[in-house]
């Protein structure tokens, strides 16, 4: 059985020991090794070799069933025929199995499942039946997986998609709004410097920089003849975000993570927001981040890469370099014009624009990517890293500020 099949035997979870005693003890030994040759047998699968002995009944056997019809070794005999494995083709025998790992295992480890199911059973087809959308658990992965399948929706799967993309979306927004705003509401604040701020509006570090030419050492004190403070971001539009987004087969959770951010973003008075994906085309999808969901089917997940072409349009929107933060996610495989490319990132720089480059907007980390491209922004003064969605509010402030990028120490 694989690595997969262990973390998902896993959750299984002894039952809990009673206070050892004496009278006990001995029982409880023979409990505790039953307890292993019972997990053991779950993760190795129940063949001739496992070396276990050991039979499973009643819940632990259907649990082991419904691990073995996606892990068990008749996937690898049919590999490169059907690949059906133990699940076959038939979509109720889909459907029912896929109601047996909701009962069986918790959430987290059911994506897990679905998502190798996906991948190693090229179930891909059956999610153009309204009737399995209805049986998945929805993450972002399975998000990615239907976008990508967009254009083969048939219109009877169609409302039954957006209803599972629209759930995702949601629950992404519950969790990321509330900081994004916060977050980013403080960097504007910050960024708008004021000569005589009121008392609760003095940056008092920036103010004691400012004024040690005038420190007192009779009185050990500086007298700060110039304060220094945090102005208040003004209704008008601030600062101004350029999301460039890469719409490859790979980047498919940070097209969910960027259209997400995106809505946010826009959502800000003082953030004027624009989202452009592209592939060899370039989409510009601003008129649509009022609904993340319209974002993302407006994707089309698959193709080239052509950054170069893509950045070009994000320039020519430029109209406030210095006000003006763009944020490129991509794995950087350049099909376009290199050179090019390299050249209108340090010219954007150069006229003050704050560039970003993100591998990757999403929970996994940094995909394949190309190290050329990643190692010649960042002898532009652009490193390229890769982003969670919880770090992304931090990133887009220090951009915003103008200060160094709090760049993960894995990088």
């Amino acid at each position: 059985m694989t690595s997969e099949a262990t973390q998902a035997a896993q959750v299984i979870k002894p039952t809990e020991p009673t206070e050892p005693t004496e009278a006990t003890e001995a029982t409880e030994a023979t409990g505790a090794a039953e307890e292993r040759l019972r997990r053991w047998r779950l993760v190795l699968g129940g063949e001739a070799a496992d070396g276990t002995g050991y039979a499973l009944g009643g819940r632990d056997a259907a649990m082991d069933g419904a691990l073995s019809a996606l892990y068990g070794k008749r996937d690898r005999q049919s590999a490169g025929k059907d690949r059906a494995a133990g699940l076959g083709a038939s979509a109720p025998a889909v459907a029912r199995w896929l109601g047996d790992i909701r009962t069986y295992f918790p959430s987290s480890v059911v994506q897990v499942m679905q998502r190798d199911a996906i991948d190693r059973l090229g179930l891909s087809t059956l999610l153009l039946e309204p009737e399995m959308l209805e049986a998945v658990e929805a993450d972002v992965h399975l998000v990615g997986t239907l976008l990508s399948l967009n254009k083969a929706m048939p219109e009877t799967t169609k409302e039954t998609a957006r209803a599972v993309v629209r759930k995702v979306v949601e629950d992404l927004e519950k969790r990321l709004a509330t900081r994004t705003r916060a977050t980013l509401t403080g960097a504007l604040d910050r960024s708008a410097r004021v000569r005589r701020p009121r008392h609760h509006d003095i940056d008092w570090n920036r103010t004691i920089a400012a004024n040690l030419k005038h420190y007192l050492p009779e009185h050990r004190t500086v007298v700060p003849e110039r304060l220094v403070g945090y102005g208040r971001a003004a209704r008008s539009v601030r600062k101004d975000v350029v999301l460039c987004v890469d719409q490859s087969g790979s980047m498919a959770a940070s097209v969910v993570y960027a259209s997400v951010f995106g809505a946010v973003l826009a959502s800000m008075r003082s953030i004027s927001t624009r989202l452009v994906v592209f592939d060899t085309a370039v989409v510009d999808l601003t008129d649509q981040l009022d609904d993340p969901v319209d974002v993302l089917f407006g994707t089309q997940l698959g193709g080239g890469t052509d950054i170069n072409r893509a950045l070009a349009y994000c320039q020519s929107q430029i109209t406030r370099p210095a006000e003006t933060v763009v944020v490129l996610i991509s794995d950087l495989y350049e099909g376009g014009i290199r050179d090019e490319m390299l050249k209108r990132v340090a010219a954007m720089k150069a006229s003050g624009v704050q560039f970003v480059a993100l591998l990757a907007l999403s929970d996994e980390g940094a995909p394949a990517y190309d190290r050329d491209h990643a190692a010649a922004l960042a002898a532009l003064g652009a490193p390229a890293f890769a982003c969670t969605p919880d770090l992304f509010p931090e990133v887009m402030a220090a951009a915003i500020e103008k200060r160094p990028l709090p760049i993960p120490d894995t990088v």
